[in-house]
Order: structure tokens, then C-alpha cells, then sequence
């Protein structure tokens, strides 16, 4: 082992009391130790060149790489496992591997599970710390975990978070605001504290700035899906109106036949209360999903479900096809609804696809099955006939849906 590696040494709330002999050796014997202001003021006795790591992570790895072309002794300060969502992983990315040396101490999240009595095996972790919390919530709305846990900072509080979940309809079975959830702060220190409570009081409280925010994500009762699910959300969990939505099952076959890849851009032409597009944009998040509405209602319900469901999605009020015009090109089309100008919008569409882009039309009518097969020689068409099971007294009947037309087509 090289006498001139770069020391990170990991610490828990408790500073440097709960440091080994060894590493408190070393550390005082370090020409520079670098870290947070916090972590500094565990040594006020040490006479070296002391290194305050604040946003500017270029200057710390400028002076350490001088460290070790000097041979200078080197001590990093850091919290938990530096590797972890730490200063560790930022500086792997500058030097090799045999450049640092790792003391790693318990997570914080560790910590909040531990603190919580909670097994953290089936946990998913997320880190809100100076990144946009819209990113955040869609990845915490899409983990399959039964928990979560969240790194917070001074912007993306436990209160800030719990708000944008409530808002993006989280929920475990019950509604989203009793959701329940739990802050743990100051972890290992004598001020530790553990605050359990449900989603919507966190949304209204201040925490300690040093904190874990734990979110159970238990699946909904009754065997339903949670709406935090991916895809396949049920028909009511939709804001819509007159019963104006692309039933589920139609939902995923048209969704399988677009097939929107990751970073392709997807239309939703007459999108209704948005259910195709909000579902392929929740599947495939770097996807560009644009759902063109052009009534008044329909947008409205529309932007309730964007907003609780798929915040990327973009909506746009207006009558297509002028109301695409200036879109980028698609990948994908669906086309849920025409206003009575579906040759125009599929001749519109055409034209726009790029090559070996995807095409579905789900219609109801014979006529517009008709003009749709005129508009797209070859196109495949398949019928689908739903029935769902209702109990009737002690037995079982089944309720017909109209019979929907899926005619996909490709552009070669």
C-alpha cells in the first residue's frame, strides 16, 4: 500500500469520538485535511493545512492531486460511506483506484432503518440533495420497493418532498396524504430524533436540516393496482368525464404496438383525458410524450392526470393537424380522436414520422375504419371485443365494452 494514497475517512453524527485510535493517528498527522465546515470543526486542534470542501469540487481535487504528486499526506472528511451518494464517488471519478483509501462509516440511511427497526433489503434509496426533485418523485413513483428512502438538503425538505409526492398522487392504499412516512434526524448524535406520521402532516412541518425521510410504499388493498405503478393504471384512477377514456386493456395493446423507446418523441392526437400518452410517458421517462386536446374539458381532465400521474408530459391545447405543426418529428403516433379530420391528421402524420416510426389508431366506427385502411394501405388492423367479469348475487356475469378496431402501421 502506497504511504501517499488519499485517505477518505467516513464519520457518523457522533464526530471524531467514534473514530478508531488509528484513523485519529492519521488524521493528525495529515499535511491537509479536507471537508465540510462541519466535519473540520471535529479537529479544531489539528496545524495543518486545513481544505474546506464547499461547490466547487474542482478546487479540492486540483490541491489533492498536489498532495499526491508531493507526497504530502492527505486526509478526506466525510459523512457515512463516502461512497455512497459521497464525496468518494466524486473523487473515483479523478483518480484510480489505488489513489484512495476508504474508512467508510454506517450510512445515514443505515442509520434511519436501524433508528426505525425496519429491514433495509427491500428498501429502495434516493438522493434529493441539489438535484430536481420532479426527477425525484418520478423515480420513487416508479420503484417497485415497499420503501424509500430519500436524502434531503435545505431546498428538497422532508416538507417540499412530501407536497410534491401528495401532488403526484402517491399513495399506498390509502389517500395520499395519510400515506405514512417517517424523518429521521440528527442520526447518532444525542439529539437524534424520530418523527413518524402520515405524508400530509410532514408536508406541513420543519425538521432539523439533517435528516432521512422514510416513505412506506405498501401495495393498495383489495388487489388493486397501486397508482404509482408503472403502467396499467385502472380506468378510475383517471379524472376524465362521460366515460371518455381508452379502456386499460385497449390501453397496453395500443401501447405495445406504438412502443415508444427510451428518448423517442411519442404524439397523442385527440388525447382525451391523456391516458395512452400518460402511460407512455410514465413507461419510458426520457421519452418526449405531446398530448394535442383541443377541447376545453377534455384538456382540463387532461392536466389533472398529467399532474398527478406524468409530470413530463406536455400538453398541448389546440386542433390538429395545425396544432402539430410545430412539434418535433415523431416516433410514434397515437390517434385516439380526429374531430371529424382524420384523413387530414393521418396524411399529416405521415409525413412527419420518421422513418421506421410507429403508427396506431384505435377507432370505433366502421366509416373511420374504413378511412383509415384507405389512408394506410397495409396497415394491420385487430379487433378487440373486452368483457369484464361483475358479480351478480353469488355468481359471476360478464359486462361487454364496445368492440374497439387497433390498426398499426410502420413507417418503412
Amino acid at each position: 500500500m502506497s504511504n501517499h494514497r488519499i485517505l477518505i475517512v467516513g464519520m457518523s453524527a457522533g464526530g471524531a469520538a467514534n473514530l478508531p485510535q488509528d484513523l485519529l493517528r492519521r488524521i493528525a498527522a495529515a499535511d491537509v485535511l479536507a471537508g465540510g465546515r462541519r466535519h473540520l470543526d471535529y479537529f479544531p486542534d489539528f496545524s495543518g493545512e486545513r481544505l474546506v470542501i464547499a461547490g466547487d469540487i474542482d478546487v479540492v481535487v486540483r490541491r489533492l492531486q498536489r498532495a499526491v504528486d508531493g507526497a504530502e499526506q492527505a486526509v478526506v472528511l466525510a459523512s457515512g460511506d463516502p461512497m455512497w451518494y459521497g464525496i468518494g464517488a466524486s473523487l473515483r471519478q479523478h483518480f484510480p483506484a489505488d489513489a484512495l483509501e476508504v474508512a467508510p462509516a454506517p450510512t445515514a440511511c443505515q442509520l434511519a432503518f436501524a433508528a426505525l427497526a425496519e429491514s433495509w433489503h427491500d428498501a429502495a434509496f434516493f438522493n434529493a440533495h441539489g438535484r430536481p426533485l420532479p426527477d425525484v418523485i418520478q423515480a420513487v413513483r416508479r420503484t417497485g420497493a415497499t420503501k424509500a428512502a430519500i436524502l434531503t438538503d435545505n431546498v428538497n425538505t422532508p416538507a417540499a418532498i412530501a407536497r410534491a409526492l401528495i401532488a403526484a398522487g402517491i399513495s399506498c392504499g390509502v389517500p395520499g396524504r395519510d400515506t405514512p412516512c417517517a424523518v429521521c434526524e440528527n442520526l447518532g448524535s444525542p439529539e437524534q430524533r424520530i418523527i413518524c406520521d402520515a405524508l400530509g402532516k410532514v408536508a406541513e412541518a420543519t425538521f432539523a436540516p439533517l435528516n432521512v425521510f422514510v416513505i412506506w410504499l405498501r401495495p393498495d388493498t383489495g388487489g388493486r393496482l397501486r397508482p404509482d405503478r408503472v403502467i396499467g393504471l385502472p380506468d378510475e384512477a383517471y379524472s376524465t368525464s362521460g366515460g371518455l377514456i381508452t379502456k386499460r386493456e385497449v390501453r397496453l395493446l395500443s401501447l405495445t404496438e406504438l412502443g415508444v423507446g427510451a428518448s423517442e418523441v411519442m404524439w397523442d392526437i385527440g388525447a382525451g383525458s391523456g391516458a395512452v400518452g400518460i402511460e407512455a410517458s410514465r413507461s419510458q421517462p426520457s421519452a418526449v410524450v405531446y398530448a394535442i386536446e383541443q377541447r376545453a374539458s377534455m384538456a382540463a381532465h387532461l392536466s389533472e392526470n398529467a399532474r398527478r400521474f406524468a409530470p413530463a408530459l406536455r400538453l398541448i391545447e389546440g386542433t390538429a393537424p395545425e396544432a402539430c405543426a410545430g412539434l418535433p418529428d415523431p416516433d410514434a403516433v397515437f390517434i385516439g380522436g380526429s374531430g371529424g379530420r382524420m384523413q387530414d391528421i393521418i396524411e399529416m402524420a405521415r409525413q412527419r414520422l420518421r422513418p421506421g416510426g410507429r403508427m396506431v389508431l384505435d377507432v370505433v366506427t366502421l366509416e373511420n375504419l374504413q378511412t383509415a385502411r384507405m389512408c394506410l394501405p397495409g396497415a394491420a388492423v385487430t379487433q378487440v371485443q373486452i368483457s369484464r367479469g361483475v358479480p351478480i348475487l353469488d355468481m359471476l356475469r360478464f359486462d361487454a365494452l364496445n368492440p374497439v378496431f387497433i390498426i398499426s402501421w410502420r413507417k418503412e
